[in-house]
């Protein structure tokens, strides 16, 4: 009986099959990465490993690739992935101090997963949504115009709506 791990690995294993088919198939490799990301929502080194095989790549570049690129995630992530702008515009506009307010109140700091897995907090440089500074972009959507306040109400909201 194949397993849920099972399906996601050949699912990868498909996935890379087609990129190999490509002109410069390692040039494919972080199409791959976001794929594997993709199916079990970060990089687990067993994985890398078994992309470094079916690519023929060495597992060191493999590696090399995922720790530089801020995207890739090499440990879990909770359910909402936090990330706080830090940009020029929304630094000026507060959002330091929001992000004082959230490592306390999540009692984690930028990097880390509460230990319920409910939240990851990351910083970034730009969003791209200076008009609303400060923001934040919790999975794929973005806050603007926050507040430390406004943020603990929205992570609250976030905890209630997850149970």
């Amino acid at each position: 009986m194949k397993t849920k791990q099972d399906e996601k690995m050949n699912l990868l294993e498909e996935y890379m099959q087609e990129m190999k088919k490509q002109p410069y198939a390692e040039s494919q490799l972080i199409g791959i990465l976001h794929k594997a990301q993709e199916l079990y929502g970060y990089l687990p080194e067993d994985v890398m490993e078994a992309i470094a095989y079916g690519m023929n790549i060495p597992a060191a570049r493999i590696w090399g690739v995922a720790s530089f690129y801020h995207y890739f995630n090499l440990e879990p992530v909770g359910k909402y992935t936090l990330s706080l702008c830090l940009g020029t515009a929304c630094y000026v506009k507060g959002a330091g101090k929001i992000l004082d307010r959230m490592r306390e109140y999540l009692n984690v700091d930028v990097g880390q997963t509460t230990e319920d897995r409910l939240f990851t907090l990351q910083e970034a440089r730009c969003l791209g949504a200076c008009g609303l500074a400060p923001v934040l972009m919790v999975n794929d959507r973005i806050y603007g115009k926050l507040t430390p306040d406004s943020t603990i109400e929205l992570l609250d909201k976030l905890k209630k709506d997850a149970k």
